[in-house]
């Protein structure tokens, strides 16, 4: 099977000492699976990636593992890995499932969330709008990601923030790089801080109907599919 152009062409920023190299590298190709730049039936080999990364093989082979452990990746003997791939029913009902822990969740925190959680927040939301706007998916993908789990961990529940940062790492957006030839993806970006704007004036239906909004897109405009009413 070709490589397709899009997996082709995605890009790695330098890496930082923040996290260690295989966290970080680990995160890269999280993020570019859940984008649909790195596809389903391509053979990825642990050198080659390791040459895009300009690190040793070490870091980037327990990276795939570890995405392995997730079931994002398979292991193909001698040779590499393969992206996973999931049928529509399974991208639905990952959608489906967010939507029933996300939203209510969401919704209970704005009579709690105080001006300094919010305060943390913009900084995050602000950097989604700014990827978005900058076309660079990887890092939009990263920072929507650590956006939504800090969100939630603010709900007190560890395990749910465990459930829900697997369902977003087994959801696939195709349509992501559409968005961004269409300039559209921006708008979606800044529902982040329509959603902070709504927790920080106490308006639980609000923000409820901001994270249903923002969660139909995973099954509608970024996926390529009709939106459900109401989402």
């Amino acid at each position: 099977m070709p490589v397709p152009k899009a997996v082709d062409a995605w890009t790695v920023a330098p890496l930082t000492d923040r996290q260690s190299l295989r966290e970080q590298v680990a995160n890269v190709l999280r993020a570019a699976i859940v984008a649909g730049q790195m596809r389903p039936g391509v053979l990825y080999s642990v050198p080659t990636l390791a040459e895009r990364f300009a690190v040793s093989v070490t870091p980037v082979r327990e990276a795939m593992l570890d995405l392995a452990k997730e079931g994002l990746v398979d292991p193909v003997r001698n040779k590499g890995f393969r992206v996973t791939e999931l049928a529509d029913k399974d991208l639905d009902d990952i959608t489906e499932l967010r939507a029933l822990i996300e939203v209510p969740t969401v919704a209970r925190l704005a009579p709690a969330i105080t001006e300094a959680d919010v305060e943390d927040l913009r900084g995050l939301a602000q950097a989604i709008v700014d990827s978005a706007v900058e076309g660079d998916l990887i890092r939009y993908l990263e920072e929507d990601r650590r956006f939504h789990l800090q969100l939630l961990e603010l709900a007190g529940n560890p395990r749910l923030v465990e459930v829900v940062s697997h369902l977003r790492s087994q959801t696939r957006l195709y349509g992501l790089g559409q968005l961004v030839q269409q300039d559209r993806l921006t708008a979606s970006a800044a529902e982040h801080h329509e959603l902070l704007d709504a927790l920080l004036a106490n308006d639980s239906a609000m923000a409820e109907s901001v994270m249903r909004r923002h969660i139909g897109h995973v099954r509608g405009i970024w996926a390529a599919v009709p939106e459900q009413d109401g989402e």
